[in-house]
């Protein structure tokens, strides 16, 4: 693994601005506009969600661990800003993408598994020979441009753990917003510590409010903008934060003398929320009649 972040392929290569990202996914589209039209797909959100489940079915099948999970989830979100969906057969993407991943996180599995397992949760979706998984496997690579090293924000959390006196409640939400923000977009917009400091922010925003993600959704920026930043009041001064408040306050003051712009952490935070938003409109019966679709009319599965 790259010795930092900051000196890998992923900032380097795989960190965009919002609009770049637009562009990008504007300018594969426009390739061909007829075959976008002609086969039409849930908003990336919901097919985010529905490729999660599917990638927990075969995971739990083989015995995956969470991490090459979520460098997978990383995988599959980097290849479809290269190749458009409908050029691809996605069940072949995700077995490939977590057989990739496995070998990155030094947990293999052999080729036959990958290939027998998928079979089984998608019997008329995967092709039965076993090479074209390896075929795929290359050309998931290729479009990867063979950057494959991928840096988690669940290590900055632990670290958080400690300077921000975090309880367990606390831990355990944050740990949750960070899987699900590989649902979203942020993994391609912001650094990993980044998005394990908006996950702890949203996890007290949370604990706060104790309304829910509507009342998170209304205060998560009105937080931000009230809580003065009070140089007497620091992570290294505080000795026991046992009000949620005392910790939100705790918190912002150490983004502040980090050099962490608190409306960053703001904008992931209401990124996660809208998530959890627009998951209400969910339904895997949609995604998965979509995909077969695809895959069957384009004889993909060949």
């Amino acid at each position: 693994m790259a010795a930092n972040y900051w000196a890998s392929t992923q900032r380097r290569h795989w960190l965009f601005s919002r609009e770049s990202l637009r562009q990008i996914r504007q300018d594969l589209e426009d390739e061909d506009r007829d075959l976008i039209k002609q086969y039409p797909m849930v908003d990336r959100r919901l097919l985010s969600i529905f490729f999660n489940q599917q990638l927990g079915k075969l995971g739990k099948r083989i015995g995956i661990k969470q991490q090459a999970l979520a460098t997978a989830q990383i995988y599959i979100r980097r290849f479809y800003i290269k190749v458009d969906i409908r050029y691809t057969n996605p069940y072949l993407i995700l077995a490939t993408a977590l057989y990739l991943a496995c070998k990155m996180e030094e947990t293999p599995h052999h080729i036959k598994t990958f290939s027998q397992e998928a079979r089984i949760i998608w019997p008329d979706l995967i092709p039965s020979d076993v090479s074209k998984l390896g075929e795929c496997e290359f050309y998931l690579i290729s479009e990867l441009n063979s950057q494959l090293i991928v840096h988690h924000p669940h290590r900055t959390l632990e670290n958080l753990r400690s300077t921000l006196e975090l309880a367990q409640d606390e831990m355990s939400l944050a740990w949750s917003v960070i899987n699900d923000h590989y649902l979203t977009d942020l993994p391609l917009l912001v650094p990993p510590h980044v998005i394990a400091i908006s996950a702890v922010f949203l996890a007290m925003t949370l604990k706060t409010t104790q309304g829910g993600l509507q009342a998170a959704a209304g205060t998560v920026a009105a937080l931000a903008n009230a809580l003065p930043v009070s140089e007497e009041f620091s992570p290294a001064g505080a000795t026991t934060l046992d009000s949620p408040q005392e910790k939100m306050e705790n918190l912002v003051n150490w983004l502040a003398e980090g050099g962490i712009e608190i409306q960053v952490v703001v904008d992931c935070s209401q990124e996660i929320v809208s998530l959890y938003d627009i998951w209400e409109q969910y339904n895997e019966k949609t995604c998965r009649e979509q995909v077969a679709r695809l895959v069957k009319s384009r004889a993909l599965d060949k």
